[in-house]
């Protein structure tokens, strides 16, 4: 094989490589019941693994809470402190739910409100296959997933069993504070 053509093949192989593993980082999410570690789909939800991960290198989520729990359906975090405070956001994302990723059990989506296109830092994950958060849903959107649980889904399941309360004009909150104490992207293996 000539040596420029070989040399040429290793680095279009190496590019497409390292352009694959950037496609689908990964976060820790260190729990004060244990570490989930997900893996983000940039390649099906760029705008939104791009919002997610900026909240993360800003340190945004330290600190925060699983704020509604419920067992057999999801855990949701990432906009709360532990004194029930909501944290300013910066702004909404688009709704990305069309991308064909399904609220599947273990898989992390976007809460957000009435407005479809109204997501900013909180997420969930789901406990359960949730079909009916699948594009499209009622209001013909659905909720945005980017990404899946690779590891610690024994923690979600601890956290999902938490006893709730009501707390703060909130439902399903739990009584003992789950705190997110940090989110922390996952360097690629070189």
């Amino acid at each position: 094989m000539n040596p420029f053509f070989h040399r040429f093949l290793m680095l279009a192989v190496g590019l497409i490589l390292s352009t694959a593993a950037a496609a689908a980082p990964s976060v820790e999410i260190q729990t004060s019941m244990g570490k989930v570690v997900i893996e983000l789909d940039s390649e099906k939800a760029p705008v939104t693994v791009k919002n997610f991960l900026q909240y993360a290198k800003d340190g945004f989520y330290n600190g925060t809470i699983f704020h509604r729990v419920m067992d057999g359906f999801m855990i949701q975090g990432g906009g709360f402190t532990k004194d029930m405070d909501q944290k300013t956001t910066g702004k909404p994302v688009a709704n990305e739910a069309r991308n064909g990723l399904k609220n599947s059990r273990g898989t992390i989506a976007m809460a957000r409100m009435q407005d479809p296109h109204s997501a900013t830092a909180q997420f969930f994950i789901n406990h359960r296959d949730n079909a009916a958060l699948d594009y499209p849903s009622r209001d013909g959107w659905g909720y945005a997933v980017f990404g899946k649980v690779t590891q610690g889904m024994d923690i979600v399941d601890s956290i999902a069993k938490v006893p709730t309360g009501n707390r703060s004009g909130h439902q399903n909150v739990p009584l003992d504070p789950v705190v997110i104490q940090s989110v922390t992207i996952i360097p690629d293996k070189k």
